[in-house]
């Protein structure tokens, strides 16, 4: 995982309370589809593929807080992604214990995110692990 210098500027002046906890959800994410990417924008650290994703609200919180732009439009069901708007969602973590437990969750949500929004005949579409084939019987 490379992170961008931008953001490691944000970490180290902004000093946020939960900063490992959201250095772990930043890894999962950036882990899930190499598709998405990390940046800046409005002061806050966002991350996207094909317009922005997902961003950290209230860095200044002892947890994390996650808004899904347009997370009503992910395709699936995630038990914790929240809320009701016509677009946003959110995510919440309290520690860095419960990044680790939801973590599958996140990188499903993320990954449900870049197959929802890919340009038809992209070919940076993350590879699907094959499947087996079925054993001839041999008479």
């Amino acid at each position: 995982m490379t992170g961008s210098a931008d953001v490691e500027r944000w970490f180290a002046t902004k000093k946020p309370p939960a900063e490992q906890a959201m250095r772990r959800v930043r890894e999962v994410i950036l882990r899930a589809d190499p598709r998405l990417t990390e940046y800046m924008k409005y002061g806050s650290v966002h991350f996207g593929y094909e317009g922005d994703f997902v961003t950290f609200v209230q860095a200044d919180k002892k947890n994390v807080n996650l808004m899904f732009h347009r997370g009503a439009r992910i395709p699936g069901k995630f038990a914790h992604l929240e809320g009701t708007h016509p677009s946003a969602r959110f995510m919440r973590f309290a520690d860095i214990a419960e990044v680790e437990r939801r973590a599958a969750e996140l990188s499903a949500v993320a990954v449900a995110w870049c197959e929802l929004v890919t340009p038809a005949g992209d070919q940076t579409k993350a590879k699907a692990t094959p499947k087996p084939k079925a054993a001839r019987k041999r008479s």
